[in-house]
């Protein structure tokens, strides 16, 4: 019996371990898809992939820069001399043009003309710039110029301000205002929820009756458990409404209503955690402030608090974290624009958000598959990093206890 036991606890002890080692190397190996797939977008042309810029062999311009394709095509750019060549003006030529230019009759079934009808117009045009397929684009021979398609940089992407993944002929792929959505709505909903859930937390804590904090704590950490989803359906129905009467907007999705469902979202984790800190005070130093003359207010800011003080900014961290990594409900209740906001006021689009909503659509292994990745690395190093900070925090408070 005895040697059961031992042989027992053995394979418990095995099986523990296993799991964890298991577990962590799951873990590991899903950081390193993760950055693997990120990184892969800095080896990605930035024309689409397939397709590259032609112009006849006489236009001095090289090389353009991503926006200046962009401009060009949206024609906010529309002469040579813009981009270092020739005062005359652009005249561009995509594929699909060539049908408008010659009869189907003409070309008829065989495929195999359209690379000399191509070649003829470059050659004809001598100010073209032509976007074409690498599949029937023409061979490069004199008074033929490619224009070399550079790869994206981390400039592009860390420094980029427009985020148009589809766009053609070269995707946008700027980070900073999906970044800025991030922040700007994480740090207004901290903003919003921590006096909040600070006073709940000092009631719960310091002023409520036993029955009413035994109603309370469970109540609100059933909060917790609530899906985001309804969070988001909640703030797409109450609040969306309320925000565009009050402040007269064209629309009631805003950064500011997805800070405010952030804000409810996350006082549940910062009540909870902070209240916890602030009944863990001990009696003694409650009685002793009491004894030289404190009144109780004095007490629970004089004393309480600062005691509790590292407990309270894990909760403050835990809620940034919970902020920061909310898809559904920011989805739903911020408008979703990709632009660098100006205001509360503005529409806004997350980094969940975005990953959420267009993974589904960018076809895997390409370019825009490739930035989501990056995205989702972005967020990771966010989310380590506040759990460090939550960590440190944490051994701060246990030391102080000691």
């Amino acid at each position: 019996m005895k040697h059961f036991k031992k042989f027992l606890e053995r394979l418990v002890e095995g099986a523990l371990t296993l799991s964890g080692t298991v577990t962590s190397i799951t873990i590991l190996l899903i950081v390193i898809f993760l950055f693997k797939e990120g990184a892969g977008l800095f080896n990605s042309s930035s024309i689409e992939k397939g397709y590259a810029l032609y112009t006849h062999s006489d236009n001095p311009v090289g090389d353009l820069e991503i926006i200046e394709i962009k401009d060009v095509f949206d024609s906010n750019i529309s002469n040579w001399k813009e981009l270092g060549g020739k005062d005359e003006e652009i005249f561009l030529f995509r594929f699909n043009e060539i049908f408008k230019l010659y009869k189907e009759s003409e070309l008829g079934d065989n495929y195999e003309l359209i690379p000399e009808k191509l070649e003829e117009i470059i050659l004809n045009n001598p100010n073209i710039l032509a976007y074409l397929p690498l599949r029937y684009a023409p061979s490069e021979k004199e008074g033929i110029k490619v224009l070399p398609n550079k790869n994206i940089t981390l400039t592009d992407f860390f420094g980029g301000k427009e985020w148009m993944p589809t766009t053609t002929p070269a995707p946008m792929f700027g980070v900073v205002p999906l970044v800025a959505g991030t922040l700007l709505v994480s740090f207004i909903a901290i903003l919003i929820a921590l006096p909040l859930g600070l006073g709940v937390a000092i009631y719960l804590s310091e002023l409520a009756s036993d029955k009413v904090r035994k109603i309370m704590k469970p109540t609100i950490e059933l909060l917790a458990g609530i899906p985001s989803v309804v969070y988001g359906f909640f703030g797409l129905v109450v609040l969306v409404p309320i925000v565009q009467n009050a402040f007269d907007l064209p629309v009631g999705e805003t950064a500011f209503t997805g800070s405010l469902v952030l804000a409810i979202m996350a006082l549940p984790t910062i009540i909870t955690v902070a209240e916890d800190s602030m009944r863990s005070t001990p009696r003694a130093m409650r009685e002793a402030s009491l004894a030289l003359g404190a009144t109780h207010w004095q007490t629970i800011y004089k004393v309480i608090i600062p005691y509790s003080a590292s407990g309270i900014s894990a909760a403050v961290v835990l809620g940034i974290g919970r902020a920061i990594g909310e898809t559904m409900a920011v989805l739903m209740v911020t408008g979703n624009a990709a632009l660098i906001p100006s205001s509360l006021f503005d529409p806004v689009r997350t980094i969940p958000a975005t990953i959420a909503a267009e993974l589904g659509e960018a076809p895997v292994g390409g370019t825009h598959y490739q930035a989501l990745f990056l995205l989702g690395c972005i967020l990771f190093v966010i989310t380590l990093i506040i759990s460090l900070i939550v960590e440190l925090i944490s051994k701060k408070q246990v030391n102080n206890g000691l």
